[in-house]
């Protein structure tokens, strides 16, 4: 009996493992697309952007977007 409850709950283990997947090469996205921009468009050293983002992703691509762009 223990065994057919594993094989029920596989599946979701796998679709948590898809999201999980998805969110760090989402983070790490935008933790490069950060670091690239803020070398071009912030006054403010790009490595520590890349930091506040990596820490806080989502906040800290929002400050970014209010604080640390000079466009």
């Amino acid at each position: 009996m223990p065994s057919s409850v594993l094989v029920q709950s596989g599946g979701a283990g796998v679709v948590a493992l898809l999201f999980a997947v998805l969110a760090f090469v989402v983070t790490v996205a935008m933790i490069v697309w950060t670091y690239k921009d803020a070398k071009k468009n912030s006054p403010h050293p790009a490595f520590l952007w890349a930091i506040v983002v990596f820490l806080a992703p989502l906040l800290g691509l929002v400050l970014y977007f209010l604080l640390g762009r000079d466009v």
